[in-house]
């Protein structure tokens, strides 16, 4: 057995291997929609390395040689139906197939042309690397946030397609890709073709790998993470998130407010309009909170009727405003479910990070505040420092600054 057909057999093997790694990221998380097309891909790889290694057994070789051609083509556009899966694209279907027919013709066409001709060479190789750009632009189209790995994975799919649009070239300095397709698996430039196939064949199968395995971790722990009522951040969650922010503002010298709040008087819905109603009020604050608070800042709920808004590079001013603001948004939304002239309300407290704070006594400070409003007649904002502690009385009365239990 020549270099080349060692190498050839081990890319067989790695084809599998590869096939299988994906197959069992799809069988762990039957969403994984990408990890299904990326084991399909490299299973069609199979076959074509079967195809290849049939070659020297036909006198006539052009219908395995455009075979071939035609199985790994379509194993690296169906690997490109997963990429798009995976960064949310849609595959751009009659391009592929589109191309895939085309250049088979092509390849058809071009086996009347000298054996080593560059042009014939370069209609066999150019396609690869257009699927291996296409891929690429797949990556760099998608919406998703890109992080290290995926521009990596960028990086990787553009050197590919360098590497088979530069093996016309590296035939040529190797004296040739035999003299017939029987003859291929005999030359250099057999087993260094292989060779480089089998480098970024495991690099860019490793990188997906890793990629999907990394989202499948972040999904976890966002689930761990995620209060299944609310859809906010559960206390873990916030608490975690919430230590980042703290230490990005301390390290940025930027503000930050906590504001908690609680929803007034709770247990007189579950009471009087049934728990059913009470996960409505529950939901309706928590889509509120989000919407307010945007992408910038953290919502979690706490537990119960408890919730808290981390308000990354804000004072205590302007929390004191998105508190008072939300107070009074909620107040006047009506709730399904519950009688329409009936108005759930919700208590603040709000306080902003003091130099060598903790987040527990941030929290304190804010919940204290929030013992103030609630202890002042409700549906009020007080917040744990300032010469303003209320705003928004209904009556119009003001409060002081004091703060006390929660009745």
């Amino acid at each position: 057995m020549s270099g080349a057909n060692f190498i050839l057999a081990i890319n067989l093997f790695v084809a599998g291997l590869l096939a299988a790694a994906f197959m069992t990221v799809a069988a762990y998380d039957t969403r994984r929609v990408a990890a299904r097309w990326l084991a399909l891909g490299y299973a069609v790889g199979m076959v074509y390395f079967v195809v290849e290694f049939s070659i020297p057994a036909f006198n006539y070789a052009t219908p395995p040689v455009v075979a071939a051609f035609a199985v790994f083509l379509a194993a690296t556009l169906i690997f490109n139906v997963g990429l798009a899966n995976k960064y949310g694209i849609t595959p751009p279907w009659r391009f592929m197939v589109a191309f895939l027919l085309l250049t088979s013709v092509i390849v058809y066409l071009v086996q009347d042309l000298p054996r080593n001709s560059f042009p014939r060479m370069a209609a066999y190789q150019f396609p690869y690397a257009a699927a291996q750009l296409i891929g690429l632009w797949i990556v760099w189209s998608s919406r998703q946030r890109r992080e290290k790995l995926d521009i990596i994975l960028m990086v990787v799919l553009a050197a590919s397609a360098l590497q088979f649009a530069s093996k016309p070239l590296i035939a040529h300095a190797l004296g040739g890709w035999g003299a017939d397709p029987q003859a291929y698996l005999q030359t250099n430039y057999a087993m260094v073709s292989q060779s480089l196939g089998t480098v970024f064949a495991m690099a860019i199968a490793l990188l997906l790998l890793v990629i999907l395995v990394r989202d499948v971790l972040a999904e976890a722990t966002s689930k761990s993470e995620t209060d299944t009522l609310s859809g906010l951040l559960n206390r873990g969650g916030f608490e975690r998130h919430a230590e980042t922010a703290l230490r990005d503002g301390a390290r940025q010298g930027l503000p930050v407010s906590l504001v908690i709040a609680d929803l007034d008087h709770f247990k007189l819905v579950n009471d009087n309009f049934g728990h059913a109603c009470g996960d409505r009020v529950i939901e309706t604050f928590s889509g509120f909170l989000h919407d307010a608070a945007g992408q910038s800042h953290l919502a979690a709920r706490l537990g119960g009727e408890e919730f808290a808004v981390m308000l990354p590079g804000t004072n205590l001013a302007a929390a004191r405003l998105f508190a008072e603001g939300a107070r009074s948004a909620f107040g006047a939304l009506p709730i399904k479910g519950l009688p329409l002239s009936y108005r759930c309300t919700a208590s603040f407290g709000v306080a902003e990070l003091r130099s060598g704070e903790t987040l527990s006594e941030l929290m304190r400070r804010a919940d204290e505040a929030l013992y103030g409003a609630k202890k002042g007649g409700r549906d009020q904002v007080r917040v744990a420092s300032g010469p303003i502690a209320l705003v928004g009385k209904p009556n119009g009365k003001p409060l002081g600054n004091g703060v006390n239990g929660r009745d």
